[in-house]
């Protein structure tokens, strides 16, 4: 119980239309498929891999998130509006990290092993990106709307574009309307 009521206090730290936690918990889309996954997952690792898939398949018809049940997944995740993410089954994903919807972590390769991203701590993915490959995504980077990842991205850096392009985040100034709390969000959508 304390992971949600943490999911939603991080939810309403990041979603400004986010006016209740009463609310939150309600119609927050991305919330229901990050708990789903969470059960899911248990299943998963739990040798229960036939009723985790068909849940996640549940539950991707209900919220428009797919998140495959083997993939890992940290601590104060978020999906903002949800709709079209898709999260394949060797993602990692670290703590405090945001999505955007249409969001892609996806493969390359139909090879058997690890074939998706690896996303660090304080990750931020704007609306439409597709990150592909077992590539990583560097701590408290941002990934532009629409950026077509396929390289690894240093940590503290800024993708954009189609192929990506990394640049240093150093020296950007973050918006102070998307502050939250000790954590700056930066929108990677100011920087395309």
């Amino acid at each position: 119980m304390c992971n949600i009521r943490e999911d939603i206090r991080n939810a309403q730290s990041h979603d400004p239309a986010a006016r209740s936690a009463f609310e939150t918990f309600v119609v927050a889309s991305g919330l229901h498929a990050i708990w789903a996954y969470r059960w899911h997952h248990w299943l998963w690792t739990h040798h229960a891999k036939f009723p985790a898939r068909v849940g996640a398949q549940v539950v991707r018809t209900l919220t428009g998130v797919e998140i495959h049940p083997g993939a890992t997944i940290g601590r104060r995740f978020f999906i903002d509006h949800g709709m079209g993410v898709v999260i394949g089954e060797t993602a990692e994903i670290g703590d405090d990290v945001m999505l955007y919807h249409g969001v892609t972590l996806g493969g390359r390769s139909l090879e058997v092993g690890k074939r998706h991203p690896t996303l660090g701590n304080g990750v931020v993915v704007g609306a439409g990106a597709k990150i592909l490959g077992p590539l990583i995504i560097g701590e408290n980077s941002a990934v532009g709307a629409n950026a077509v990842v396929v390289r690894d991205v240093p940590a503290n850096s800024i993708v954009v574009g189609i192929p990506g392009v990394a640049r240093p985040k150093a020296g950007l100034v973050a918006d102070p309307v998307v502050a939250a709390g000790d954590i700056t969000w930066v929108d990677p959508a100011v920087f395309i």
